[in-house]
């Protein structure tokens, strides 16, 4: 698989493996761990080598699945996970928290569970309003600095706060969602981290699961599933974006792919600093999303993706989302 680089030297793999649906908020999720483990060593063996999880899934136990499915593969990976949306100072429950002692707490608690001595790529997950993303970036400079991590990212950063981060020390990774189903970064966050050199990882690059082509109704997610409460879930708007998929149908019907392979291509199409992180649990869903590393869309392909109508609904219920 191609390689690249986020930020000045973190070198990764084009396409990344989204660990989040193994333990939480999907349907399935936390309920093949065998499974789960035999998808992230069979990625491995197809050169993916940037594999993404966050304390806050499940909360924890995706950061045990990881470890335990990276065994003797630490050296051939990087690993990216996420802090900021547990309360360690308080009850340890849900909400944001960017101060220096949380940064500290959380970095111990990842870095025992996954079983290593340093992350190769830690997020701040969510932005705390009430902490200068300053003091935030200070404390993560100073683990730069230990070794307990080689570079730390931002996910869902405002352009502004990026460049205030970025001022302080450079910002390796901005994570948000970008996909055919959400192309709302490309206004203002592209820009900004072309300008600045920050690589750019995109989190749910298949609309999550909408893309596929495979969901065309939330009566096929279990209850507690995150989708059943997602607006552009809902019964009147699934139907209005079932033009999305048709759209997308019609060029992997042409170009001798699959809708998931469609999709991704098109995001890889989107420039070079951009890497995708698709999620699944299987083993052939993997094999399916690498794929698209190979897969070239013509000019006219491009030309009629890039011409689907935005999707109706919110990107989240609230817009305020503390997880995913």
């Amino acid at each position: 698989m191609k390689k690249i680089s986020l930020g000045a030297d973190l070198e990764v793999s084009r396409l990344g493996l989204g660990c989040m649906g193994m333990s939480a908020y999907y349907t399935g999720g936390g309920t093949d761990e065998a499974g789960s483990i035999a998808t992230i060593h069979r990625a491995i063996e197809l050169g993916v080598t940037l594999f993404d999880t966050a304390e806050v899934y499940g909360p924890y136990t995706n950061e045990v699945l990881l470890a335990k499915a990276l065994k003797g593969r630490r050296s051939q990976v990087s690993i990216a996970t996420k802090f900021g949306t547990i309360l360690h100072r308080g009850d340890g429950g849900r909400g944001l928290d960017g101060s220096p002692e949380n940064v500290r707490i959380s970095i111990e608690g990842s870095l025992k569970r996954l079983e290593t001595d340093y992350i190769d790529l830690y997020y701040q997950h969510r932005m705390d309003p009430d902490v200068p993303v300053e003091d935030t970036v200070g404390a993560l400079a100073e683990l730069i600095a230990e070794g307990k991590i080689r570079g730390y990212g931002l996910s869902e950063a405002a352009p502004s706060t990026i460049r205030r981060a970025h001022a302080v020390h450079p910002v390796t990774a901005l994570q948000t969602e970008y996909s055919l189903w959400t192309r709302d970064p490309e206004a203002e966050i592209l820009p900004v981290v072309r300008e600045l050199g920050i690589g750019f990882v995109a989190y749910s690059p298949l609309g999550r699961g909408f893309l596929t082509g495979t969901l065309r109704s939330v009566d096929q997610l279990d209850d507690d599933d995150f989708r059943r409460a997602n607006p552009r879930f809902e019964d009147e708007n699934l139907a209005a974006n079932i033009r999305i998929v048709e759209a997308v149908d019609a060029v992997a019907e042409a170009a001798g792919a699959t809708p998931a392979q469609v999709a991704l291509a098109w995001l890889l199409a989107q420039g070079d600093d951009i890497v995708p992180i698709p999620g699944t649990r299987k083993v052939h869903r993997l094999e399916e999303n690498v794929g698209a590393d190979e897969l070239v869309l013509s000019e006219d392909q491009l030309a009629a993706l890039n011409a689907i109508e935005p999707p109706v609904g919110d990107r989240y219920a609230d817009m305020t989302p503390l997880g995913r």
